[in-house]
């Protein structure tokens, strides 16, 4: 088993995938290639339960949802008489849990 440090510059808070596969390797016995291919079974799941109009709920984590956002008129900030119609689409929403959202509040990041 592996445990390779996740190296990344001191100012980039950002946690990838990969990262996100080292950890699952270096707390359990899956390999890095089984780890890589089990998250990525978790990234379809998810992926395909929205597609598909459903939500995914993590207790205690928060709540990805599709939702319908309505057509509006944007203005180009450089030109404020110039709009533009944004069309109605489709977006992924999270909303985080109670839980997560104290965690964060209490962070001290």
């Amino acid at each position: 088993m592996s445990t390779k440090e996740i190296k990344r510059k001191p100012d980039s808070p950002a946690l990838t995938k990969h990262d996100v596969v080292l950890k699952l390797n270096a707390a359990t016995l899956l390999t890095q290639p089984d780890a890589s291919k089990a998250l990525q079974m978790v990234l379809d799941t998810i992926t395909d339960c929205l597609v598909s109009g459903g939500h995914v709920e993590f207790r205690d984590f928060g709540v990805f949802e599709v939702v319908t956002r309505k057509s509006r008129i944007g203005r180009n900030p450089n030109k404020p008489e110039d709009t533009v119609e944004i069309p109605t689409r489709k977006v992924v929403k999270f909303k985080p849990s109670k839980k997560l959202k104290q965690l964060i509040l209490d962070s001290t990041f």
